[in-house]
């Protein structure tokens, strides 16, 4: 059916004149539905035409090319260069479009974001040929310093690769709060990894982003899964009872313990644990079997006093020994599992729709900070309250309540 043909059949709901290329028909149920309407303009409408009545859904968001407009050419090219290069496979695009994204310059942040749309379409029609399955399965690891985060990786990357599974590793690692600085020496314990074709591994500073992972992880996932990666493993900082930020990014959240953390009292301590999917027990091997022992009965005592999270899992207690091999396979089992599970029911979709709500806002909250600190009304008067509240004359929340007031006066 032709465009002028359907105007004709519904004269008076389509009011709007607009020119429309590239469009196809999909029916259902009792209404048509014409999806793919490019205009001519820098909007995408799409129009939704019911049996009873006919409903128009205008969808306004910024086309690629307008955003491409305010690039230079070389800025353009490497736009290009860095799409192209990152949906063939090549590491090295993958390695400067997340350097790219890292960038805290603004001039970078605006090309990073022209990249990171145009993954994201691409993402979105890989997804569509996927029948609307994910195409990567995004797990998050955490733990204390000592528990073996990074020898777990090493074991676990190197079998799924040996399964032909593209594997990325996105290791953050935490930074100075003196120097500023970051080690950045989780790629060195990966020494096997590292060297296999089909991993990647990307250490990153927090740079004093709280909550375990960096302001910018959630969209070194979509690159990664863009780059064509099955597996992306999210190592964080060692955390602890709060810090699970990494949660609200991730398909499935694993805690890894060593045999001697605690008794069963800290199993039951709301936070980390309460958000975990998963609870691996690592080093159970050698002297370490009976505490390991142990300590996993009194973690699965400790899970069942807990809220549940999902109507399809209940979270898993379980041993392994990155070190000798030994449940890794089990473990790998399990995941797939719960992938599974929470795909049938329709879970793993909705917590991922919830997930890009939920940093929206907190890049929305970490961008007013800086915004409200460079702001021409507060700005000159920072260090003077600063140093009223360094000398005792002001009360903390006094000074932030004149601050907070001199920003909305300057609105």
């Amino acid at each position: 059916m032709k465009i002028p043909s359907l105007l004709l059949r519904f004269p008076r709901y389509f009011s709007r004149r607009t020119c429309l290329t590239n469009f196809h028909f999909t029916s259902r149920a009792d209404f048509p539905c014409i999806e793919s309407l490019t205009p001519v303009h820098p909007y995408r409408t799409k129009w939704i035409c019911s049996s009873n009545s006919l409903r128009r859904e205008l969808c306004q968001q910024a086309a690629p090319d307008q955003q491409i407009e305010g690039l230079s050419d070389k800025e353009q090219r490497l736009v290009d260069r860095l799409y192209s290069g990152l949906i063939q496979g090549h590491r090295a695009c993958l390695a400067e479009a997340i350097t790219l994204v890292e960038s805290t310059q603004s001039r970078k942040k605006k090309i990073a974001q022209v990249l990171l749309q145009k993954v994201l379409s691409y993402h979105r029609e890989q997804e569509k040929l996927n029948q609307g399955k994910p195409l990567a399965f995004r797990v998050g690891l955490s733990g204390p310093p000592g528990a073996g985060k990074s020898t777990f990786i090493e074991c676990f990357g190197k079998m799924l690769t040996e399964r032909k599974y593209k594997v990325s590793v996105l290791a953050v690692d935490p930074s100075s709060s003196t120097s500023g600085g970051s080690l950045l020496g989780d790629k060195t314990r990966m020494t096997e990894l590292s060297r296999d074709m089909n991993a990647y591994i990307r250490p990153s500073p927090t740079r004093g982003t709280l909550g375990g992972v960096t302001r910018t992880t959630n969209e070194a996932i979509l690159l990664c899964e863009g780059g064509g990666y099955d597996v992306v493993l999210v190592e964080t900082v060692g955390v602890g009872q709060s810090e699970f930020a990494v949660a609200d990014m991730v398909d499935m959240f694993i805690l890894l313990l060593p045999p001697a953390g605690g008794d069963e009292l800290q199993g039951i301590k709301r936070g980390i644990i309460e958000m975990a999917d998963l609870v691996a027990i690592n080093k159970a091997d050698g002297d370490l079997i009976v505490p390991a022992r142990r300590i996993q009965a009194e973690y699965v005592s400790a899970m069942k006093l807990l809220r549940k999270r999902s109507k399809v899992w209940r979270p898993k207690v379980m041993r392994i020994s990155a070190k000798t091999g030994e449940g890794i396979s089990d473990m790998w089992d399990k995941m797939t599992e719960f992938r599974d599970l929470m795909l049938t029911s329709g879970e793993l979709i909705a917590k991922r729709r919830k997930q890009r709500k939920v940093w929206m806002w907190n890049l929305i909250q970490e961008n007013m900070l800086e915004h409200f600190r460079s702001h021409l009304a507060v700005k000159d008067k920072i260090p003077l309250l600063e140093e009223k509240v360094l000398s005792g004359v002001l009360s903390p929340g006094l000074a932030a309540d004149l601050l907070l007031k001199a920003f909305k006066d300057g609105l």
